[in-house]
Formats: C-alpha cells, structure tokens, sequence
C-alpha cells in the first residue's frame, strides 16, 4: 500500500520559500543595476519602485531610513546601482529587494555632477548678462580654440571665408576630449588672452556623448572662460547638446558653423553698414563745413572789431557813458548832502526857545506835583477818618459813656459770677471814675 502523499499549505511554502531566501548567503548582499520605473515617494519617505532591464523587472523598496542618505532625487528613467536584501511578503508570496544604497550609473553620475555645478555656479553669479561681452560687429581677427585636425577648423574657415574675407582666423589648437582635455583648453583661452591678437574667440568641438564633452563642464575651462576679457562664443557639439561653457560665455552657438557665422557679417549687414556710414560721413562733413561758416563769421566780425575806426567809436560811446554816469552821482551827492542840511537846520534850537520850552515843562511838573499832592492828602485823610471810626468802636470808654461799667477783682475783669465770691471787693470804673464795692450776693440767669 502506497503512503498518502503530504500536501503543504500555501502558508507553510511561503514561509519555507522566504526562510531560504533570506538566510542564503548569496542573497543577504546583493550588487545589482538597473533602471527605475514606477518610482513613488510616500508622505513618510519611503520609496517604491520597480528595477528592470530589458528582459526583467523585481520590484524595491527603499525605507525612509535609507533614503534620507541619497544625494539625489530618484526618477523614472534612471539607471542605478544598488545594495540590497531579499524580502518575501508573505500575503501575496511576492519577494522583493529592500534596498539599503542607491547611486546613479554611470552617465546618471555625471549628469549630476553636471546639474549641481550648474545650480552652484549660477548662484555665485557666473552665468549673469552682466559679465558677457559684445561680440564685435567687424572682427580683424577671430581665433579659434578647438583640434587641429578635426571638421571644427574647416567647417569655421570655409564659413569665415565666405562671409567675411576682411577677416583673420588665428587657430589655437586644444585637445578636446579625455583628461588632460580641460588644462589644454584652459591654457590656450589665457594665451590669447596674453597675447590680445584675436577681437572674438570661438571655443567648440563637435558632437558627441557626455563623456565626450565632459571637458567643457570642467571648472579649469569654465573660470577662463569666465575670466577671459576677450567675449567668447562657445560652439560644443550639435544643436542639442548643451555644457556649463555655454551659459558662461558671451554666447552660445548651436553648432561650430554657428559660431562663424554670428561672429562675422553677412553681405547685407556689409551693405547696409557701408550705407549707414557713407551717411554719416556726409552728415559729418555736412556739419564741419557749417561749422567753419560759423567761425569764419565770428572771425569777419572779429576782425571788423578791431579796425581803429571801431576802437575811436568804442571809446567815445565809453567815454559818453562814464560822462552821463558821473553827472548823475553828482547829483545824488548833491541832493544827500541838501537833506543833511535841511535835517540840522531842524534840529538847531534858539536860546530863548530852549527856556520856554523849558518853563513849559516846570509849569506841567508843578500843576501835576500839585494835583499829586492834593490827591494824596485826600486820601490819607480820608483813610485816617477809617481808622478813627474803627477806634473809636473799639474803645472802651465809648462803651462807658453809655453808663457801664468796668467791673475788676485784683486789677482782672470779671465776665462771670463763677468768679466771684461772696464778700469780694471789687472795682467798678465808670465814665468819671472807680468805685468801690463787696459782693453781698450772687444770682444767675435762668438758662446760665
């Protein structure tokens, strides 16, 4: 008889599969590569995301105690490296990679080396309107800073050569590519620089990768560019391909022939600038010859200024004007010094004048002295008779004249007969004299 066979629940599979997955050795760090897609950040920080390549994808996780450690901000697209663990969610029996780093792969690392130069330098001011130069209108002499032997040079010659033969190419070959690249470039921008030959530069290269333009978003080129006082047209690689050199310099072109055509005219600029110029020439000579009409007038009148017959008119009229003007200050002398005169005649006063005046004044003082006087008198007599009225209320005797008396104990008066005891002597003065008297008996008033 055959045993039955043992069937495993969905459960104790899943657990079996994830105790295998995450206690193998081979999957407890795993280096892995890819690129990102589905990525979502939750409002805790946790990152989810799917890694995939062109055949496969797993999905990731990132926790926020990770993720807070990135130097980047993850999107879709990117292709990364990762650190990571197995994880089996056992509900759905789906595994997944936890993540523990993250960094870009390579072009991803560059691009964000390049971004955050970019954000830096334009912080500090480098990529400002205020530092680029004018490209001249009619250079004399244009340099060109790129190799040798590549399409760059021919393509700008034969584009110079056809717009604008006046002009001069200076060629400062440069290595354009790989690591030493950045010193050379940087090094031929401070010789031009030094030997002050060229009127505009044009720094450029052709197309090609990141890698490829790397030299250009180097800080080596970037601060000579930037520190150049020769205006620079960059012209790095194709239309689309854009490096920190372009937004440092003066301008950018699109593509090397570009470059040559903006830093040289085209016929019609020619054309329309030899018109305008043919203009102003006209224009200037118009007003130079109106300018000497002017001069040679002033120097007619000059000259006919300057005849003896116009210097014996000039001082006659002078001396008319002198005569005019003394004959007037006489006058004015002569009407000051009248009213000086009239004032002291005024003020001269005869003997006899003086002593009227002065018995005028004694008779106003004396009447005045008189009316003081009398006014006086009047009212201190007057104030006097107040007085004497109120004396006389006050005087005691008055009050005896109406027949009382002045009753005294021992030279004290006596305004009470509490005072008084029986058998006292005492004193009663009265109008016309003092009297003698004993107190016999006391009464007092009803209510007292």
């Amino acid at each position: 008889m055959q045993p039955q066979p043992q069937y495993l629940t969905v459960t104790a599979l899943t657990k079996y599969i994830k105790y295998r997955l995450e206690n193998d050795n081979h999957l407890q760090k795993i280096l892995i590569k890819g690129e990102i897609s589905n990525y979502t950040r939750t409002t805790r920080g946790h990152l989810y995301f799917s890694l995939k390549d062109e055949n496969a994808q797993i999905k990731a996780n990132m926790f926020q105690s990770s993720a807070r450690n990135l130097s980047f901000e993850p999107k879709d697209g990117d292709h990364v490296l990762i650190e990571a663990k197995i994880s089996l969610y056992e509900p759905r029996g789906e595994y997944s990679l936890n993540v523990i780093e993250m960094t870009l792969d390579g072009i991803g690392e560059l691009y964000l080396k390049y971004e955050q130069l970019k954000k830096t330098l334009e912080e500090q001011g480098y990529f400002d309107e205020k530092h680029k130069k004018p490209i001249p209108k009619f250079p004399r002499r244009i340099g060109v800073i790129t190799s040798e032997t590549g399409a760059v040079i021919q393509d700008i010659m034969n584009t110079v050569n056809r717009r604008y033969r006046l002009t001069e190419i200076i060629l400062y070959p440069t290595l354009v590519q790989g690591e030493d690249a950045k010193h050379d470039i940087a090094r031929q921008i401070r010789r031009a620089n030094k030997d002050k030959l060229v009127d505009v530069l044009i720094v450029g290269r052709g197309g090609g990768s990141i890698e490829d333009l790397w030299a250009f978003n180097e800080i080596e080129v970037i601060t000579e560019i930037f520190n150049s006082e020769i205006p620079i047209i960059s012209a790095i690689g194709h239309e689309t391909d854009y490096t920190i050199s372009d937004f440092v310099s003066s301008l950018r072109a699109p593509t090397p022939t570009a470059a040559a055509e903006m830093a040289t005219p085209d016929e019609a600029v020619l054309k329309s600038y030899i018109v305008e110029m043919k203009i102003k020439l006209e224009r200037e000579i118009k007003n130079k010859l109106a300018q000497m009409e002017i001069i040679l007038a002033q120097l007619e009148k000059r000259l006919e200024a300057q005849s003896p017959k116009a210097k014996i008119d000039k001082s006659y009229d002078k001396l008319i004007n002198l005569s005019n003007l003394l004959q007037k200050e006489i006058e004015i002398i002569l009407n000051r010094k009248k009213n000086e005169l009239a004032i002291l005649q005024s003020r001269i006063i005869t003997p006899e004048e003086r002593i009227n005046s002065y018995k005028m004044k004694l008779d106003y003082l004396f009447k005045n002295l008189s009316s003081k006087i009398e006014e006086v008198y009047k009212n201190k007599e007057h104030n006097y008779q107040i007085q004497l009225t109120k004396l006389n209320s006050l005087n005691p005797l008055k009050t005896l004249e109406k027949g009382f008396g002045v009753i005294k104990k021992d030279n004290k008066l006596i305004r009470s007969v509490d005072e008084l005891s029986l058998g006292d002597q005492l004193e009663v003065e009265i109008i016309d004299g003092i009297v003698l008297t004993e107190v016999i008996e006391k009464r007092k008033k009803h209510g007292k």
